[in-house]
Parts: structure tokens; sequence; C-alpha cells
């Protein structure tokens, strides 16, 4: 099953310049870089990150060592680009000494490859994100979108969107991957490259992540369910973040005493992910949690949609102390869109306060299954 990336290497490598791809591990970034390799008429030369060969060849920031690596080829493709040591100054010499050449390189740790290549490319690089597959990408050549979409709804909410769980033939074969995605891949980046013990702290607080999606989190209830301190929780939260395992929803205000803006909700970038961590892939009729699966999974579809289409925004939620909530503000282009997002499609009102607040400048909608496909462009 090939399933068409949204992302195009061809359209975003430019001559002189680094692409950067991030994203999470096993979301496709090899294969996409394979692809464009077999399609592309350029001499390519490729290199894996992850051999001390390479590692060797690439440490070193000097053009004299570094052109007999690249030779005649015009496209130099690192793949797993974190691992070499001091990579940002040698693709800063490269994209300086040889213009004519065109740099890629993928990454699965944001916080390392970021750190070694930000300052260094400055002005030198574009830098692009590739998730799981989003339902943008899977349904673009589908002639009746919203048929398979509700088809195949349920099993997208138990076992999410990894291109290894979209192609499987049953769900054994998905929570099996899953699980090994926990056990092996989820957590490798930040426990090679990071000051951090062990494992069972990170997924004790993924674990509580998982029950609380939804719902503003607390770094002090999380350091005490923990017995850890609440700045080690903030560390620790960054690095999941920075990992692209979870990422986070601030409150939105405008100064009103009223609103809510200390606390965050954290996400996961894929809900088979979610449910691996709390090894929970029973069907939804007899789950409890189907209102926090359709929320999460919303929510980073649209993320997905927004970074792919180029549709800035900034996201928070909106919360008062009176309880009044809207779960996903994007504020864009000079104003609010507000979006509750509902697993039951029944009537829901604006909050009061958000109407009386915004109501000039804001957009408010519920998103439900049925007219999800709209909310994400493909209807």
């Amino acid at each position: 099953m090939n399933i068409p990336r949204y992302l195009s290497i061809t359209d975003e490598l430019k001559t002189g310049k680094t692409l950067i791809l991030f994203g999470p591990r096993r979301v496709g970034k090899t294969t996409l870089l394979n692809n464009f390799i077999a399609t592309t008429k350029e001499n390519v030369i490729v290199y894996r990150g992850d051999e001390l060969s390479t590692q060797h060849a690439f440490e070193v920031a000097d053009s004299a060592l570094l052109k007999p690596h690249i030779g005649s080829a015009k496209i130099l493709a690192i793949d797993e680009a974190q691992a070499i040591p001091g990579i940002g100054q040698s693709l800063k010499i490269i994209n300086d000494t040889m213009p004519d050449v065109s740099v890629i390189v993928t990454g699965s740790s944001s916080f390392e490859l970021a750190g070694q290549v930000g300052e260094p490319l400055t002005g030198r690089k574009a830098t692009r994100y590739l998730f799981p597959i989003a339902l943008t990408e899977l349904f673009a050549n589908d002639s009746v979108p919203a048929r398979s979409f509700q088809q195949k709804l349920p099993s997208y909410l138990v076992y999410g969107m990894y291109p290894d769980v979209i192609t499987a033939e049953d769900d054994q074969t998905r929570a099996g991957f899953l699980r090994e995605l926990v056990d092996s891949y989820l957590l490798r980046d930040i426990l090679t490259y990071q000051e951090v013990k062990g494992s069972r702290v990170l997924l004790q607080l993924l674990v509580l992540l998982a029950y609380q999606v939804g719902n503003e989190v607390s770094h002090q209830e999380l350091g005490s369910s923990l017995n850890i301190d609440k700045n080690t929780v903030a560390r620790y939260l960054d690095l999941l973040e920075k990992s692209f395992i979870i990422f986070r929803l601030g409150g939105f205000s405008r100064n009103l005493r009223s609103e809510v803006t200390k606390t965050a909700k954290y996400y996961f970038y894929d809900v088979g992910v979610r449910n691996a961590v709390i090894n929970n892939f029973n069907s939804l009729e007899i789950r409890d949690d189907i209102g926090k699966l359709w929320e999460n999974f919303m929510v980073v579809e649209r993320l997905k949609l927004r970074t792919y289409t180029k549709l800035y925004a900034n996201q928070y939620f909106w919360r008062t102390w009176k309880q009044n909530e809207v779960d996903l503000v994007e504020e864009r282009s000079g104003k609010l869109f507000g979006y509750e997002l509902k697993w039951k499609d029944k009537t829901t009102i604006a909050p009061k306060e958000w109407l009386e607040t915004y109501g000039n400048e804001a957009e408010w909608e519920v998103i439900h299954p049925n007219n999800a496909l709209q909310f994400l462009g493909i209807a």
C-alpha cells in the first residue's frame, strides 16, 4: 500500500541550502527520502548518520576533508543526522563552499539535531516536519472519503496513524507494532542524548499524561505522583515534546482575570501510542475514554493539516475559572477560531463568556465525526 505524503522533497530542496526533515521515529522519513532518491535524475550521495564511518566523515568542519565524501554529487543526503557530532558546522561549510550542492538531512530527535544545526545554519536551511499519516494524505485519492472515514474511524482511534499501523493486515499486528514502538523506539533519543537515569519515570509520566488527555496538567501534581520535583517534571515534559511524543497547548487569554493561563494541556502526536502507553487496545464499544481519544485525534489531525498546508496559526485551549471552555482555539489572520471537539453530534451552544468576550472577532464551531472531514479540508 503506497500512501502519498503531502511533503515533497523535490519541491522543498534548494541548491546551496540544507533541507532538514524532522519527525518521530517510524513515521516514514527514510521511506520518503528513499522514494525521492529513486526518482530524482540528479546525482545523489547517501549516508546514514548512525554509522560510525559517516560520523567520522562529517564530524570535522573542514571543506578539504568534506569534499571527497561528496565528490561530484549534486545532492547530499544524510539519514539520522542527529547522531553526527557537530553536524551543523559541517553542513554550514558545505553550504558555503559547495554552492551547487543541495543537502537534505533527516532526524528523529529535534532537541539534538536542532541544537546542532540551529545557529550554524541560520539563513541556510529550511525545516519541515513529517508526522504519522494524516487523514488528508490517506484520503487524497479516495473518491468517497466520508464512507472510508466512517468505516475506519474506530480503528484510527484505537491504533492511530503510523504507516506500519495503516498498512498492517490485522489488529494483532497493529498492537504488536505499537508495543514494540513504545518499548524500543519511543524514548531512545532521550535516553541516548540526555542525562536521564532511565525510562521508568518517563514511561510513568506518559501514563499519567495518557489518562489526562484533554485535561489541564499540574507540574506539582505530576511530581507528587512520581516522587520527583516539579522542575524535573518540566524538564521531562520538554524532552518528551522535543522528541515528538507529546505536544503542549497553552491557555489563551487577553489578560482577563477570569481566564486560566498558567496550566497547559498535553496531547499525543498519535493516539495509538497513547493507547499503547496504557496498554489499552479495547474496541470503542467498551471504552470510557472515547471523548479523550476523539479530542486528541482531532487536535493532532488539525496540527498536521496546518503544518503541511502552511496554514500558520497559534493554537491554544480556552477556559475560565467558571469552567467555561473551548477545546481548541486557533489565532490566525487576526481572528480567533474556537472549536469544541465532541464525539456525539448533538446541539451545543458556545460558552456565554466566550461570546461576550470575543464574539465580534471570533468564530465558534462544534466538530464531530459527521463534519470532521470538512474541518480537515477533505470533503
